[in-house]
């Protein structure tokens, strides 16, 4: 049985982040298993200072809903075209989030697919976060939609818990700041797992410098 609850999100970013795998994102007709995330944490005033995080520099009208209650949708454009569909954690008044990554289509294909016209396959339709906005169909103004409230058009489903065998984790994909963070989780056993790629504007690591 789903749990409706955004509670059980109000918590640190990683553990949040780890909670969303094996959840399920609905938009309208369309179902995606959330197979890969990565957790974001806030400014430096609160517990999980960030600067790779949208609210690493203090609140913005741009990522205001990341300051609030845990379950709500954050939206952004990256690279000005790529809808990011990311999810409000931590308590109320604590900055957090975590990026949906990638995930498995499991309703909705005949939707997905003239939205994802160059995808490969099906594993490919929400491979990648923009990728993934975009078989969902959702767009910025969806922004601030509260996740777990059963009338919205976009809502999450948490299931039970994945067990911590099945889960694998590494450094977040792209970011030029904290780039060895390990909050990036994935389900290791999926296929639809995104392709990690450094940020060449990342510091090397003490180990790539020798």
């Amino acid at each position: 049985m789903a749990v409706v609850s955004a509670e059980e999100l109000a918590v640190e970013p990683p553990a949040a982040a780890r909670r969303l795998l094996g959840a399920t994102l609905w938009s309208g007709s369309v179902g995606v298993r959330v197979v890969e995330v990565e957790a974001y944490g806030g400014d430096p005033s609160g517990p999980w200072p960030d600067p790779a995080s949208h609210s690493g520099r203090g609140r913005t009208k741009r990522n205001g809903v990341m300051f609030g209650p845990a379950g709500v949708l954050y939206v952004y454009l990256s690279y000005g075209m790529h809808t990011c569909v990311n999810v409000t954690t931590g308590p109320d008044g604590t900055a957090s989030a975590v990026l949906i990554r990638s995930g498995e289509v499991i309703a909705g294909r005949e939707t997905v697919r003239p939205r994802r016209p160059g995808a490969r396959s099906e594993l490919d339709f929400a491979r990648g976060p923009g990728n993934l906005g975009g078989a969902l169909g959702i767009a910025l103004s969806d922004y601030g939609t509260p996740l777990f409230d059963p009338s919205s058009a976009i809502r999450m489903e948490l299931h039970r818990p994945v067990e911590a065998a099945e889960i694998a984790s590494g450094p977040r994909v792209g970011v030029s700041s904290a780039a060895d963070v390990p909050w990036r989780f994935w389900l290791s056993g999926s296929r639809a797992v995104s392709v990690y790629r450094r940020s060449p504007r990342a510091a090397l690591t003490a180990a790539e410098t020798v």
